[in-house]
């Protein structure tokens, strides 16, 4: 039995996440975009919603993700014993690292095997165009009639970093997902003679900042410089056009990744972890 005060948060509660939302403008950005309407009934998301402390203090997103957010070891601890008892049904639990390796540690006898942890993931924050380099004039946003250009190098740029393809063949949800970012003119792209050579996402954006995700250079074209010049122009278009900054999260030992977005003007302000299913 819970001892702990934890309970599923519902339309009512709306003012209280948004105030413990806006003091996680990073790392809460995931959850901040899906309750960015204020209406936060867990029918309106396919996803559960639970605050801990009697003052709210923490909260947890249930959904095809699960996602801790200012989380305490006991916070994460209560949110772990709540769900441990249930089937797991998301693909990830990913947020600061702290919460989520506690989080595991509570849940691997029921819910593991992983697939794989990644315990150390620098989340980066930009507010400013980067000095000393020149964005490229190519990188462009990605048209609708370009998305079939586009999803095969979203394919490539998955299946590389998450270790698996992103979809089972005939499933069209990955494709779909693909198509409104394009929509949504989110999708960044640079193209060789109709093939992409470097792409970015925005994967989510809040009153505080867009989240970038999806950063891939075809291979063929790496260690050109083309990677650095793409994100200086994606923070350029996206400082511009769409939020005051610029975030993301990048795993530890991805060192040629880390060092373009250090020099596209990135600094760390936390770190995140992965656990994948």
């Amino acid at each position: 039995m819970l001892t702990v005060p934890v309970r599923l948060l519902g339309d009512t509660d709306a003012a209280e996440v948004r105030r413990l939302l806006d003091a996680a403008p990073y790392a809460g950005a995931q959850v901040a975009e899906r309750v960015t309407s204020g209406r936060m009934a867990w029918w309106r998301h396919e996803a559960r919603i639970f605050g801990y402390g009697r003052r709210l203090g923490s909260l947890c997103w249930v959904g095809a993700n699960v996602v801790p957010v200012l989380a305490s070891q006991p916070a994460a601890g209560a949110f772990a014993e709540l769900v441990a008892g249930e089937p797991r049904g998301c693909s990830s639990i990913v947020g600061t690292a702290d919460a989520v390796l506690e989080m595991w540690t509570r849940l691997a006898p029921t819910w593991g095997p992983a697939r794989e942890v990644r315990g150390c993931q620098p989340l980066l924050v930009a507010d400013c165009p980067a000095p000393g380099v020149r964005p490229d004039p190519d990188v462009r946003l990605v048209r609708s009639d370009e998305v079939h250009a586009l999803y095969p190098a979203s394919v490539a740029m998955y299946t590389e970093e998450v270790g698996v393809a992103p979809a089972a063949d005939g499933d069209p949800s990955y494709y779909d997902r693909v198509l409104d970012l394009v929509r949504a003119r989110r999708a960044y792209a640079r193209f060789s003679n109709g093939r992409v050579v470097f792409k970015a996402e925005v994967a989510v954006v809040t009153r505080h900042t867009a989240q970038i995700q999806g950063v891939w250079t075809d291979p063929e074209f790496r260690g050109r410089g083309i990677a650095t010049a793409g994100m200086a122009a994606v923070v350029d278009d996206v400082l511009r056009r769409i939020a005051p900054t610029v975030s993301l999260y990048v795993n530890d030992f991805n060192e040629p990744a880390r060092q373009v977005y250090a020099r596209c003007g990135f600094r760390q302000v936390d770190t995140f972890a992965t656990v994948l299913f």
